[in-house]
């Protein structure tokens, strides 16, 4: 399988594991060791500020803090889109990258726009190429307005419903199927 690295994963219909359901997440890095990356639709009820207050200059201390996924949930993960992309930890896209561990207050000139998120997805060995067999992930291209979306609620619906007329069911499809 072609890495997946710069990819949407959008949860498909079929994948019921609440903490993937109805989620869109950034694929950071994907190899023949596993893959990362964060989910980009989940806002915390917290925000910057009051979760990470010393990476608020970066982010902006009233921005929601997002959850990435369920590994290490305490671990900051920032997504940022940068001047010069090689200040990036992990360069993703374009100039959009992952600063994680110690972010130095230095690449604050540096950064355009930045979202800070609460863990991040992880896949070990084979795990993921699975899980795309199984039909769990559905694949797209990430542009840089679904990372930085002010709507990400409305983000999985949104990115299915541009993939095409084949998708628009899917996209209606709600969180609780028992509520069709």
């Amino acid at each position: 399988m072609d890495s997946l690295k710069g990819q949407l994963l959008i949860s498909s219909a079929s994948l019921h594991d609440r903490n993937f359901r109805h989620t869109v997440v950034l694929v950071g890095e994907h190899n023949e060791d596993g893959a990362l990356g964060v989910v980009l639709n989940r806002p915390l009820d917290l925000t910057v500020g009051q979760g990470v207050p010393e990476l608020a200059p970066l982010v902006g201390r009233d921005e929601s803090l997002y959850q990435g996924g369920p590994v290490q949930p305490t671990s900051p993960v920032l997504v940022a889109e940068f001047t010069h992309p090689e200040l990036a930890n992990l360069l993703v896209f374009g100039n959009v990258g992952f600063l994680v561990g110690d972010v130095s207050p230095d690449v604050g000139p540096g950064v355009v726009r930045a979202r800070l998120f609460a863990g991040y997805s992880g896949w070990g060995r084979g795990q993921l190429e699975a899980e795309m067999e199984e039909g769990s992930w559905i694949v797209d291209p990430a542009r840089e307005e679904d990372v930085f979306t002010g709507d990400p609620e409305l983000l999985w619906s949104r990115v299915l419903r541009r993939k095409g007329p084949e998708y628009q069911q899917i996209a209606r499809v709600p969180f609780d199927p028992r509520m069709n």
